[in-house]
Parts: structure tokens; sequence; C-alpha cells
């Protein structure tokens, strides 16, 4: 899709340079000779970027911005000026310019403005696209579960969102930290402007700074363009750092300037930039552990601890496991077109007795690949993957193996049997030893006796 440009100078030597300048396929270029010219077109078009000369006839190009600005939510505009002051600038500022710069003015600094302005208005324009189905897909009831951990979570996501607080997300891959960051985002007061989110493990450590903080044309090889980082574009708005603890000290360090000034300077660029922008991070690493390993600045950690928010394993809210479950069968079952009834009960108990490594994510993959390999009906304990069936299945099978290759020492398969029941019970309770002893019927002493006996630790 073509962008809009709007120039608009009355010298017209100056206009037809910047006319020819901008003249591309992938540009819509709209001239304007004077300050009420450049406003009517401002009115019947869809502009992105207007270049605007400060003094013309027929309204100035304070007046240009204030009418853009109204008019055209996602409209970046630039101001030009041959009688350039600092009060200008602080005006024109103050009301909201992309930027300003003065006459005689290099082309080449002109093309980078407005090519910067484009990405902006670019990226404002996606993020409403995507706010549109956001704000509803993202309210605190479409968070899924009903068991009583997840309603102490949704109790503190719902206050933090209410405030402009830094929040840290803790939880292990798979149980939806980008999700519970974006519900934070869009019930709070900066849901109309732009969620970034940063994969600070997905993007290599030389390329994460310019791509949080941009750069300046010939910061590094291959820079041939300046480029807006990713906390500019999230001004007024919120940026997700997930596994921030991947990223190089040296870098954590520039973070924690940005929380503590709101401002930064871009890679290779002397001039500093200030932001007004929410920072929510998430890790699934201890930080502590990594602050006494010197892999994490715990300057930094005490700025984004200021309100942290657990998210339990789907191990320790079992109870929530059906309704997740009758959730993706239904994503997935409309979107394949197959008629799934559910998991019987033997299977579903099953699913509620695994670990869950993966956690959430896991159980959405393992539906969804249920759902479209499977015919249309039950899904049997006998569809599960080998891993998620119960350890006593597990064994049975191996023993029914073992019997029809020629035999099996009885003491030994017991002990196995004994150990694989053991070590069920405390994957199950996250190593709790109080608990497994529960689920397996024993005192606390007693299985802590088996432990040492068998030389078995469990996680």
């Amino acid at each position: 899709m073509k962008k809009s440009l709007l120039i608009a100078e009355d010298d017209e030597n100056i206009l037809e340079l910047l006319l020819s300048v901008f003249s591309r396929p992938d540009l819509d270029v709209h001239p304007a000779r004077s300050g009420s010219e450049a406003m009517d077109l401002i009115d019947r078009h869809d502009i992105d970027v207007v270049l605007t000369d400060l003094v013309m006839p027929g309204g100035d190009g304070l007046e240009v911005l204030v009418h853009a600005r109204k008019t055209l939510v996602n409209c970046e505009v630039i101001l030009m000026t041959g009688y350039g002051t600092v009060e200008n600038a602080v005006q024109a500022m103050q009301l909201g310019a992309f930027h300003y710069i003065t006459k005689p003015f290099k082309v080449v600094e002109v093309v980078h403005l407005v090519g910067r302005a484009l990405e902006m208005t670019g990226v404002k324009k996606e993020n409403i696209h995507l706010k549109r189905h956001a704000i509803d897909h993202y309210r605190f009831e479409n968070i899924i579960g009903v068991s009583e951990p997840v309603r102490q979570m949704l109790s503190l996501v719902s206050k933090v969102a209410g405030s402009n607080a830094t929040a840290l997300i803790l939880g292990e891959s798979g149980t939806g930290k980008e999700l519970v960051a974006r519900a934070i985002h869009y019930n709070s007061n900066r849901a109309d402007r732009i969620f970034a989110p940063v994969n600070c493990s997905a993007i290599p450590a030389e390329l994460l700074e310019s791509e949080l903080f941009g750069h300046v044309r010939g910061a590094f090889t291959g820079a041939h363009t300046a480029r807006a980082g990713r906390f500019e574009a999230a001004n007024r708005g919120t940026i997700f750092l997930d596994e921030i603890a991947e990223m190089s000290p040296p870098l954590q360090a520039k973070i924690l300037r940005v929380l503590q000034e709101q401002s930064f300077t871009p890679v290779g660029g002397t001039k500093v930039v200030d932001v007004d922008v929410r920072v929510v991070a998430a890790t699934n690493k201890d930080l502590e552990r990594e602050i006494a390993a010197d892999r994490f600045r715990q300057d930094l950690y005490f700025r984004l601890n200021v309100i942290p928010i657990h998210i339990p394993p789907l191990r320790e809210r079992v109870e929530d496991i059906p309704v997740l479950v009758d959730h993706f069968i239904g994503k997935y079952a409309r979107e394949s077109g197959r008629r799934v009834r559910g998991f019987r009960p033997e299977a579903m108990e099953s699913l509620k007795r695994y670990s869950w490594p993966g956690n959430v994510r896991e159980l959405e993959n393992l539906v969804e690949r249920l759902v479209i390999l499977s015919r249309d009906g039950w899904f049997e304990k006998k569809d599960l993957p080998q891993a998620m069936l119960p350890q006593e299945d597990k064994a049975r099978g191996k023993a029914a193996e073992k019997l029809q290759n020629g035999g099996l020492d009885f003491r030994k398969a017991r002990e196995d049997f004994e150990n694989s029941l053991i070590l069920e019970a405390l994957s199950l309770c996250g190593g709790n030893r109080n608990r497994a002893a529960g689920l397996l019927g024993l005192k606390r002493t007693t299985l802590l006796e088996m432990l040492k006996r068998k030389g078995l630790h469990g996680p």
C-alpha cells in the first residue's frame, strides 16, 4: 500500500526540488503552495507525513501542524524554515512536530527525516489495526483459568494495569508471559498507543541495541539510513522486553538509564531522545541467581522488580486443564472443520497427571496436533504421546515387551516401578517432598528414607 507525503512550500524552486527528490512509485506526493492549500489537502486525503515550510501565505507551518495533528491521528509533521529560532523549535515540538529543520538544508538530511517519519506512521497504522482486535482479545476475562493461582494473578494484573509502574513478569516458558503483558497494556491508559514486544533472546546481541534504540546513518556497516528503534516507536505506549535475562551487561546498563532518565542516545548518535515509555519485562530465569553469577545487574533488577507478577506453571493449576482443553478444541476444530467431542475421562486424567514442562503452549500444541490428525469424535488415552501416559502404563508396556522377549527380573521390575512412581510424584509437585509423600500415601519421613536408599533426587 502506497504512503502519502504532503509538501507545503511557497518557494517554487525548493518545491520543485523536493517534488523531484520524493518522486517514486511507492509514494503519493501532494504539493501545496500555501498554508490554506495544505490544510485543504489534509482534509481531503489520508496524509502520512507533512513536510511544511514555517512561513507561508494563507496560514503558517504551525497552523498546518495543529490542523494535521487534529485531523489525522497518525500523521507526522516536519517543519522547515529559513527563519529558525529556538522559540519556534520549542513551540513546534510542544505542538507535536516530528522534527524541525532549518534552511538551507541538505537534501539527504530531509530524505532521512521523511523516511523515519514514514516508518513511524507505518508502525502506528499497523498498531491501530492490531489494537482493534487486541483490546477485546486481551481483556482479563480472556486469560483462561478458574484456579485460585490464576485468580490471584489476575487480581494483581488488574491493579497493575491502572498504573504506569514497571512490571516484571516471572514464569516458565509457555506459561503466557506475553499474554499477560498485553493484558496490562490494553487495559491501561496507554491502550490507544503502541505495544512493542521485543524478544531479547531472538535477536543477535550485536543487533539488539540498534533494534531497541535505533541508529544514525553510518553508525555501523550497512547503516545506510537512520532508523528509529522500538523505544522511540513506543513513545507514550508500552515496550515489552521478553527474556530480558538474555541481554548483555552493557545493554542492561543502557536499559537502566532509560528507566531512570526516560531518555537514550541512538547507536552512533550524539543527540539524546526523550521518551515516555512504560516498560514491562519478563524472564523464565531466576534473576537473583543470575545476579549472584554476575550475569544480571542488581540495580536493573531493583528497577524492574517494582511489581513482580508470578505466572503459575500448568502443573500447579491442573483444574484449569479441562477449561483450556475445551478452548483449544473449539479453536482448532473450527479452523479445521472437524467435529471433535473432547477427551475421554481416562485420557483427561492422564493430562492432569502429566507434569507439562512446556506448560500451556505444550498443551495447545498437543490439542492442535490431535485435532488435525484425528477422526471426528473422542480422543482416547491411546491417542496421547507415550511421554504423557501414566508411569504404570509405561511400566506395564515395558514389562509386557520384556516378557515376550524371554522374561524379566521381577525384583528389578518392581524396583523400577517404585522409582518411576516416586519420580513422577516429585515432578508433579515441583520437587515438594511433603506433597509428593501425600500423593503416594506415604509419610514424609518414609519417602525421605526411600529417596536416600534408592539414590533418587528428583526435581
